[in-house]
């Protein structure tokens, strides 16, 4: 996975601060916009989970801050709902210059409200995605409404949205009167997936089930349980960018899996310095993974960790190994679990009798064998379960060559 940072003028000429993820091999299929919720910013945790991990389904993501919120140029007040789905055709426009087509638009809350009525003006188009998004635009209206008494023509009032200071107007107020958007949702007539949680607090159930009701097909609902309004837990905000994923693979077509330039070799780990903490993409030629450090050693726990990934490849051989060698005999054996814990143990717990004691690198390797198997076939499994490539290479001596290119 690879982040650039952009700038995308807008059509007022502001500058919006934008980010592109990109997957491990940095030739997305295909290209995607995401749209964040009222009064957020793209580098809200959810909206970087969930483009990341479309990263991992071949989509480059570019996720970005509205006028006057994050790090975009403007005032809040110039971020009325026209307006955001305004700076939407702005990118679409700069992506489609720069990079390629998007073909799929993701929108968060009010975002999901923009990036439908965006869908609706652009035919390259082919999908849309909303979280949490309101069936009528004045919903938003209720966060401020009780604020806005003494507005008074043009004249910027503050007001108080979620804990923060906002300056709005009459005409950042009217504008969310002046989109029909059931309307468009009917004449839309293009893929689309509906995801919300059942108790959500700040955009109830029933904007889903009206935005459902006046959708065409092909429609699909996602519910998402007990996440909040703002996915604030990880585990919804992956889950999300998952089910994304799984479910635009029936609407585009898949593309073969380009390889990054690694001079013939097997695989290749990259990490951006500047943009991740820990988090690496590895690519083979046909798959691509994540790899990282779990949180309680200054990782983000994105991905398995290095180690993890070693006990995997000893696991996944291991039963391997298993299979084969049942199969071969005409054994019934049905499953396999293998169960691999890491360690460093000393010589004396290990009762290693050596001149200078010292700590071994361990791996624990627990076998569970399921089938109509006797004594006697449970004894070979296991001996066979040592003869697996994998872990006959790590009792080996290896020879690692490094060479600096």
């Amino acid at each position: 996975m690879k982040t650039e940072k952009l700038e995308i003028i807008n059509s007022k000429g502001i500058k919006l601060q934008a980010y592109l993820e990109l997957p491990a091999n940095q030739k997305p299929s295909y290209y995607a916009i995401f749209a964040h919720c009222f009064s957020c910013n793209s580098t809200l945790t959810a909206v970087k989970n969930i483009s990341r991990s479309l990263t991992n389904y071949g989509f480059g993501v570019l996720r970005f801050d509205f006028t006057g919120l994050g790090k975009s140029e403007g005032e809040f007040s110039e971020s009325y709902f026209s307006a955001n789905v305004t700076d939407l055709l702005a990118v679409h426009s700069f992506m489609e210059a720069n990079y390629n087509t998007p073909s799929l638009l993701i929108g968060h809350s009010l975002g999901g409200a923009a990036v439908l009525v965006a869908a609706s003006k652009l035919p390259s188009i082919k999908a849309v995605v909303t979280i949490g998004a309101p069936v009528s635009i004045s919903h938003v209206t209720h966060l401020f409404s009780h604020q806005t008494n003494e507005v008074k023509g043009n004249e910027a009032i503050e007001v108080n949205i979620g804990g923060r200071p906002f300056k709005i107007n009459q005409e950042f107020i009217d504008d969310f009167y002046e989109v029909n958007l059931p309307d468009i949702v009917k004449n839309l007539r293009k893929p689309i997936l509906i995801m919300h949680a059942p108790f959500d607090k700040i955009v109830g159930i029933e904007n889903a089930q009206q935005l459902y009701h006046d959708a065409r097909h092909p429609k699909s609902f996602v519910s998402l349980n007990d996440a909040d309004h703002l996915l604030s837990s990880k585990k919804d905000s992956l889950y999300v960018g998952n089910m994304i994923g799984a479910w635009v693979q029936g609407y585009f077509p898949n593309k073969g899996n380009e390889m990054l330039a690694i001079n013939g070799e097997q695989l290749v780990a990259h990490l951006n310095l500047l943009e991740d903490n820990f988090t690496t993409s590895i690519q083979t030629k046909k798959h691509s993974f994540i790899a990282d450090e779990p949180v309680e050693i200054g990782g983000d726990d994105f991905g398995p960790s290095p180690y993890d990934y070693l006990s995997a490849g000893l696991a996944a051989c291991t039963v391997m190994t298993l299979k084969m060698y049942a199969q071969h005999k005409q054994w019934d054996l049905q499953q396999v679990f293998v169960y691999i814990t890491y360690s460093k143990k000393h010589s004396d717990d290990l009762n290693i009798d050596i001149e200078k004691p010292t700590r071994f690198d361990h791996l624990s390797k627990k076998i569970k064998l399921i089938g109509n198997l006797d004594d006697t076939q449970m004894l070979r499994l296991k001996e066979i379960a040592s003869k697996c490539p994998v872990h006959k290479t790590l009792q080996n001596q290896i020879i690692i060559e490094t060479e600096v290119l």
